[in-house]
């Protein structure tokens, strides 16, 4: 008989960026760390449309009062996603990124992370950004970025912010990790962003703080003062925002080991740098994440096929030498309206199935 944890691991592949398997074993030691053997199977149940408790009793068979008391556990551990309306409460399952790594943010240790460390360098990592649909998105700051071009509100990091009533900001999980393993660097973990029911969720379960769009816009600009990379979920509508760095995000990490991380993260944009107003100076090749910019007889060079599009280095150019540039029609990407529809083409892409058999 299969166990039950190598069903859930099954389970997990088929969601989001997937969950695969190692000869170690590590992915499982997770599995067994996070779920009781109880949790797991009830999970195995579970799909990712949202349910109240009775009507998940009442399909499964079971008692409403223990389902209603096992899934509000289980939410409470980050093992699935709990969303309030009024005097309702429902459930979803949730991948494994993102969705429960990240909800299990106040649980890190250094056992955990160096199994989670581990974990992504023998197969998660390659699964981040190997796919036609991304997880994330790369977009600027704001539309004063970009040259002479119209930019969608959805790829405005100002306006998104604008666009929501219910903030949160909450730490970031990678540099949290990296920091438990020794690793890491100094830039600003308070720095990540969750909106309507995403920011409930976290502030619920203690892992953020509700603040103002004016505290927020504050943070986004420190963050971008330190250097970090505006990255929403790849989706028009969107539940949260990380704030990543080039040494700590797995996203970026995966993105900056493959030979185009322009085609990858399906930017929109691409920096130029205008030869006459450059002076040398070196600063955008200090801030570029991607490894995107070199130096030529003392002028920016970028390659567009690195280039990612994030606007770090416009912001603290001293001349105005750069600039973003919309990509050609053509090339241009639409994310998907929704997360559940990118969750969708991610499963199509894979062959996988978010639904359980």
């Amino acid at each position: 008989m299969t166990d039950v944890y190598e069903k859930l691991r099954e389970r997990l592949d088929d969601l989001s960026t997937g969950y695969p398997e190692t000869e170690s074993g590590v992915e499982i030691k997770i599995l067994k760390r996070l779920f009781s053997e109880k949790d797991a199977e009830l999970f195995l149940r579970l799909t990712p449309l949202l349910e109240a408790p009775e009507d998940t009793a009442k399909r499964l068979g079971r008692d409403p009062d223990k389902i209603a008391a096992q899934l509000e556990q289980m939410a409470k551990k980050g093992l699935l996603f709990r969303l309030r309306k009024g005097d309702t409460v429902r459930y979803s399952a949730v991948p494994f990124v993102v969705g429960i790594w990240e909800f299990n943010l106040n649980s890190l240790d250094r056992e955990f992370v160096r199994d989670m460390d581990e974990y992504y360098e023998t197969a998660f990592g390659r699964t981040i950004q190997s796919f036609k649909t991304p997880l994330m998105r790369t977009i600027p700051i704001n539309r004063e970025l970009v040259n002479k071009w119209p930019i969608a509100p959805y790829e405005d990091v100002l306006d998104i912010l604008d666009s929501h009533e219910v903030i949160a900001v909450a730490p970031c999980i990678c540099r949290k990790e990296a920091r438990l393993n020794g690793k890491g660097c100094d830039k600003p973990l308070e720095a990540c962003f969750m909106f309507g029911s995403h920011a409930n969720y976290y502030v619920e379960n203690g892992m953020g703080r509700f603040i103002t769009k004016e505290e927020a816009k504050k943070i986004v600009k420190k963050n971008d003062e330190a250097g970090l990379v505006m990255q929403p979920f790849n989706s028009k509508k969107i539940g949260g925002m990380c704030s990543c760095c080039g040494c700590c995000c797995g996203v970026l990490n995966s993105l900056k080991m493959q030979p185009s991380p322009a085609a990858a993260v399906q930017s929109n944009y691409f920096a130029e740098v205008d030869e006459d107003e450059c002076i040398g100076c070196e600063t955008c090749l200090e801030r570029c994440q991607m490894d995107a910019i070199d130096m030529v007889n003392e002028k920016a060079v970028i390659n567009r096929d690195r280039c990612i599009g994030c606007g770090l280095c416009v912001t603290t150019c001293t001349t105005d030498a750069m600039r973003l540039t919309k990509k050609p029609d053509a090339r241009l990407y639409q994310p998907p309206e929704t997360s559940a529809e990118t969750f969708v083409r991610l499963a199509t892409e894979r062959g996988k199935n978010l639904m359980p058999s």
